[in-house]
């Protein structure tokens, strides 16, 4: 065996050893010589609407590079949502999660109407926010509370907080962007949603210290999360792209004592809009939206293919890093 959400196609630095040598280039073999490891699609558990790049706030490492001028990833409109959902209703018997991410997806006029068109097709949605100024505008509020009344638990929102830390926290997303994170999750548990955050691994404690934090967080602003349960305080791993990263073999499944039928494009693919673009694409996952060779195809039907782990993220985020975007 030679994590927040640059995402880039990966340039290897310049060299003068062979090109074979350089990491994360043979999407079929590693700089060693070794068959790269490879995902098969076997089931769909959550399909990823994202719903545009752009974000009310500009992180320090965001992996999608959001930002309140980042539009390489454009709003999704609903009528663009709805054939993929008709797929999802072609390919699965059951209901999936609707996964809802950005940039912010609140910042997208028709947000709203973009979760209630999964929950009226009796899917659960999720709902990745920073839960400030565009989650607590009027009209986005009265929606929600109008969709929690219909769908109750249905509805899932997971806020992003970095950490349990006024000062870590808005060191990652810029001054007061803590408190008015810490605000709208208030007003969620409140008003009675089912809720979950989202914190990060990289900072200077133990998991077991970091728990602790946000649990006595949650006490001290009566938000009913449970932070020793891991689907309601996830603890995302760090994603890095300048640090060196092994490459996964086919070996590394057995050295690791791992599946790849937990990996996340084994179960899940997401939708994307390009700016410019005609139409839509699907693409592997929701780590590598900018990556060419993990655009999947045109439908869902198109992307079900192998996928192989052929970038840092693979696995820093998920064969290492253990993580998934879904609950």
């Amino acid at each position: 065996m030679a994590q927040r959400h640059d995402m880039h196609t990966i340039i290897p630095e310049r060299t003068t050893a062979p090109v074979a040598r350089m990491k994360f280039v043979d999407p079929d073999t590693t700089a060693d010589g070794q068959a790269r490891a490879h995902v098969t699609f076997n089931r769909l558990e959550t399909l990823w609407v994202n719903t545009g790049t752009q974000c009310n706030i500009t992180c320090t490492n965001c992996y999608i590079e959001s930002s309140p001028s980042n539009d390489r990833l454009s709003y999704l409109t609903a009528d663009e949502l709805a054939p993929f959902l008709d797929e999802v209703d072609a390919l699965n018997a059951r209901p999936i999660e609707i996964g809802f991410t950005g940039g912010e997806p609140f910042l997208n006029p028709e947000a709203p109407d973009l979760i209630e068109m999964a929950l009226t097709r009796g899917h659960r949605a999720l709902v990745l926010t920073n839960a400030m100024k565009p989650m607590r505008r009027p009209r986005v509020e009265r929606a929600l509370l109008d969709l929690r009344g219909q769908y109750g638990a249905r509805l899932s929102l997971r806020v992003s907080l970095d950490s349990h830390d006024r000062a870590l926290h808005d060191q990652e997303r810029g001054e007061g962007a803590f408190d008015a994170a810490l605000e709208g999750l208030v007003w969620l548990a409140r008003e009675g949603f089912d809720i979950s955050v989202a914190g990060r691994r990289g900072f200077a404690e133990s998991e077991d210290a970091a728990r602790a934090g946000f649990a006595a967080l949650f006490a001290r602003n009566a938000i009913a999360i449970d932070a020793h349960d891991p689907a309601r305080l996830v603890l995302f791993p760090e994603m890095q792209p300048a640090r060196d990263a092994p490459e996964i073999t086919h070996a590394c499944w057995g050295i690791l004592d791992k599946s790849p039928n937990d990996m996340m494009c084994a179960s899940s693919r997401m939708i994307v809009k390009r700016k410019g673009a005609a139409r839509p694409s699907v693409i592997s996952c929701t780590l590598l939206p900018y990556t060419p060779e993990f655009e999947m195809g045109a439908t869902l039907a198109e992307s079900l293919t192998p996928v192989r782990l052929n970038h840092p993220f693979c696995a820093q985020f998920c064969v290492l890093g253990g993580a998934s975007c879904s609950t």
